[in-house]
């Protein structure tokens, strides 16, 4: 599972990661000159990170 969040929401999808599959989640950041503009999930704002379960 992959969730793509802003700064502001970072900490929620940390949870969401944490809850759904007790684990460690793994942060990677977004470059915006080498990535494709992404959005954050739970606003509408460009995603900074993308938080996963692997």
């Amino acid at each position: 599972m992959n969730i793509s969040c802003c700064q502001e929401h970072v900490e929620l999808a940390l949870d969401i990661i944490v809850d759904e599959f007790q684990t460690a989640p793994v942060i990677h950041s977004v470059d915006e000159q080498t990535d494709q503009i992404q959005t954050c999930e739970f606003c509408k704002n460009n995603a900074n990170y993308v938080v996963s379960d692997q």
